[in-house]
């Protein structure tokens, strides 16, 4: 049987030759990818969104703090978690303020008040920027406010020549007294502290770094004052113990 021969002047058609019109094939796969951008898009956002609110919650209205140190005891424990309100003295405006690659991305050194609510009160407990390094916040007791003269003797706190009765708040571990020539724990002053500022101690009295040694708290340089235990976490003991469920909840006072 002869065989006829392909007609090589006659162009033969192959699969890889025959073109496909794109909307046949591709209108699945762009639903797909428009289906993945609005979710990345929506996710994005709503990162975007959480971390805009919480960044303004935490400059404006409220801000979480640990308790690393034993100077507030025993008002406050190590391994407490607290809450501060930015809003106890007024709507502050941040100031100074330096940028940085990290969350918050900014720090700032010192406030003015937008909205004034009012002054710290004897006996406030707040947070401000340490006077010798304002990186670092710390946390302590208002004890004299502007215009009062403050004076210890013997451990005992004086504030305008009356005992200041602070036996309910405080503890005092080590009976020794220190002459204040050598060391202002125990014998300090008499001091008048100034306009728009603040004479700090720590409840711990004896193993607490405040006023007697660094002197005042500036009025903007206070962050707020804090109001509650939201979080007590031990982690010492059995795993029971860990957690400090009594105090979680606790208003400060």
């Amino acid at each position: 049987m002869a065989h006829e021969e392909d007609d090589p002047s006659t162009p033969q058609k192959h699969s890889s030759d025959i073109a496909v019109p794109p909307e046949e094939t591709s209108v699945e796969e762009a639903a797909a990818q428009t289906t993945r951008k609005s979710l990345v898009r929506e996710y994005a956002e709503a990162i975007v969104i959480a971390l805009i609110l919480a960044l303004t919650i935490r400059t404006f209205v409220v801000q979480a703090f640990k308790i690393p140190s034993g100077s507030m005891i025993p008002t406050l424990l190590i391994g407490d978690h607290i809450l501060v309100s930015k809003l106890a003295y007024g709507l502050q405006w941040p100031q100074d303020c330096k940028f940085q690659v990290s969350f918050p991305p900014m720090t700032c050194y010192s406030s003015t008040m937008l909205l004034d609510f009012g002054t710290p009160n004897r006996g406030d407990i707040i947070v401000f920027r340490f006077p010798e390094d304002e990186d670092k916040d710390f946390i302590k007791r208002v004890i004299g406010l502007p215009g009062d003269t403050i004076e210890i003797k013997n451990k005992i706190v004086y504030v305008n020549g009356k005992r200041y009765e602070d036996t309910a708040f405080t503890q005092r571990i080590d009976p020794g007294l220190i002459d204040g020539r050598i060391n202002p724990r125990d014998n300090f002053g008499p001091v008048t502290v100034p306009q728009e500022s603040y004479f700090m101690m720590g409840d711990n009295r004896d193993q607490s770094l405040d006023s007697r040694f660094w002197g005042y708290v500036k009025f903007n340089k206070i962050k707020g004052r804090a109001f509650m235990t939201y979080w007590s976490w031990n982690g010492q003991g059995s795993w029971k113990d860990w957690v400090r469920w009594d105090r979680i909840g606790k208003v400060l006072h």
